[in-house]
């Protein structure tokens, strides 16, 4: 071989070389950028499961103490324990408020598909189904002031509810399993199970079709619902009424057990959220970009169009309270503030005042961090306003009425909240997930 041919060879072997060494140092740092990036993945989902547990365990701790207020007032139903069954319900919600945030991320309070949704039964509907027709489970006052009637309370014998596909169940005995096949039997707001059935029954009505300004049904802009104890007592139909409070905190509390199980320690779901299942349902395991992705999008659609849209801009926009979350009550006011609550605690990682380790913001460049957290803060302003109006003069009822001030701080409320469900996308981006506006944005939100 020549001295220029060996020369020519030994360069195109250095480059060979060089170009190999390059490739393979490349290769190295994305492969180190991938683990690292699945390592702060799986430290976020770390803290939101160590959330939901907590979450959900305080939920089921409400539920029970529901459930016990509700039995205290069947066995003895004075105006005393009917008021304190009321005050366990509003304390119940404080925490089952701030669970609303684990929705719409395909996890075991509301998964439609898969086994996720064959173990756990999306039993979301059943604990917080809304709006409900309040006229299928017991009488309200009609618009000439008389009393409603075919409703299940005051059915002996088969029941149908009425809608599409709708099937009758035997209601001469009202039971767990009677309202389960009721609850959104014919139609979503065929409601006969969870809070909202048993707040109903406890406030009942809070309407006046005839003027609702005038409100002469509950007599001013500070009073729920004035549902009279002897509708417990000495109505004709008040053991059936008992029974249905029964049955309905008994089941609050059996579903919930279910979903908090699912999150706990031992629990299948949990551990598949963190890709930590083996053996024969290794299988079940989320990737955690996939759990992380699903998060995220969920976050940006409860935010943007489940509590800014159909909560919040749907009552303010009609004005109607029959469109508020929590209308026989007069707690909406406190949906709000939960409902905010919980997505904060999954966007920062934070409980009830605790830390629990990485959060979704720690990612993001300062600027993004900051417009985000300015924005938050301008929302927690408006949520404050609602809440202390809410309390001391006028409950959110009237508060959206068209020439109430508070309408204008409502409906920017709304607005700020739709911009914060278009941040997730960012948020995502920022931790390595790909999500669009499509994504956080519910396609069957109502247009208004």
């Amino acid at each position: 071989m020549t001295k220029s041919k060996l020369l020519v060879t030994s360069l195109s072997l250095a480059a060979a070389l060089t170009f190999s060494a390059c490739t393979t140092n490349t290769q190295n740092i994305q492969s180190d950028s991938k683990v690292q990036l699945e390592q702060k993945n799986s430290a976020i989902l770390a803290s939101y499961a160590q959330i939901a547990q907590k979450n959900y365990t305080d939920a089921l701790i409400g539920a029970k103490a529901l459930e016990h207020a509700i039995n205290n007032f069947a066995s003895n139903p004075t105006q005393k324990t009917l008021n304190q069954a009321k005050n366990a319900w509003l304390a119940s919600r404080e925490s089952y408020g701030q669970t609303e945030i684990f929705r719409l991320s395909n996890g075991p309070i509301d998964a439609e598909e898969g086994w996720v949704a064959d173990t756990y039964g999306a039993l979301e509907g059943q604990l917080n189904a809304w709006p409900l027709d309040e006229n299928m489970i017991d009488y309200t006052i009609d618009a000439q002031g008389n009393k409603t009637s075919g409703n299940i309370i005051d059915t002996i014998g088969s029941f149908n509810p009425g809608g599409e596909d709708s099937k009758a169940v035997d209601v001469s005995t009202i039971s767990v399993e009677a309202i389960t096949n009721l609850n959104e039997n014919g139609g979503d707001a065929n409601v006969a199970t969870g809070y909202h059935a048993i707040e109903f029954l406890l406030w009942g009505q809070d309407q006046d079709y005839s003027n609702f300004v005038k409100d002469s049904i509950t007599n001013g802009a500070k009073t729920a619902g004035q549902r009279p104890l002897s509708d417990f007592t000495s109505e004709k139909n008040a053991p059936r009424r008992i029974a249905f409070l029964k049955a309905a905190a008994s089941k609050i509390v059996a579903d919930l057990d279910i979903i908090a199980s699912a999150w706990a320690d031992d629990g299948l779901y949990k551990n598949a959220f963190l890709g930590k299942l083996s053996g024969e349902n290794a299988s079940k395991n989320i990737s955690a970009n996939e759990a992380l992705k699903q998060v995220i999008a969920g976050m940006g659609v409860f935010i943007k169009s489940e509590l800014a849209n159909e909560r919040i801009a749907v009552a303010v926009l009609t004005p109607s309270e029959e469109d508020e979350h929590s209308c026989f009550s007069d707690n909406t006011h406190r949906d709000i503030v939960t409902n905010y609550l919980g997505f904060k605690n999954a966007l920062t990682s934070t409980y009830m005042g605790k830390t629990y380790g990485a959060s979704l913001l720690d990612a993001m460049s300062s600027e993004d961090k900051n417009r985000i957290l300015s924005l938050m803060k301008s929302i927690e302003t408006k949520i404050a306003s609602i809440n202390k109006t809410a309390i001391t003069s006028e409950h959110f009822d009237y508060q959206i009425q068209p020439d109430n001030p508070q309408a204008k701080v409502i409906v920017k409320l709304k607005n700020e909240m739709r911009k914060l469900g278009d941040e997730m996308v960012k948020v995502a981006s920022a931790n390595g997930v790909s999500l669009s506006t499509d994504d956080v944005t519910d396609p069957e939100e109502t247009k208004l």
